[in-house]
């Protein structure tokens, strides 16, 4: 089985977006644990530098949110 690359870069598009949109966390603590674990995961079905940078745009969103 071999994911579906634009699948996998909407999906994390979507939920970059849904962060970026929020002034504070979006996401009950289900999601949020959700999200954690499978952010990295899905970004790893990626090309490396491609996965590393959605990586880095979701951890600098999660810290934001955190700190609101």
């Amino acid at each position: 089985w071999q994911p579906d690359p634009d699948k996998v870069r909407r999906r994390l598009e979507r939920i970059l977006a849904e962060a970026r949109a929020a002034d504070t966390m979006p996401w009950d603590w289900s999601k949020r644990s959700l999200f954690k674990k499978i952010f990295p995961d899905m970004a790893g079905l990626l090309p490396e530098e491609e996965g590393r940078q959605y990586v880095l745009q979701f951890e600098q969103e999660w810290e934001r949110l955190m700190a609101a």
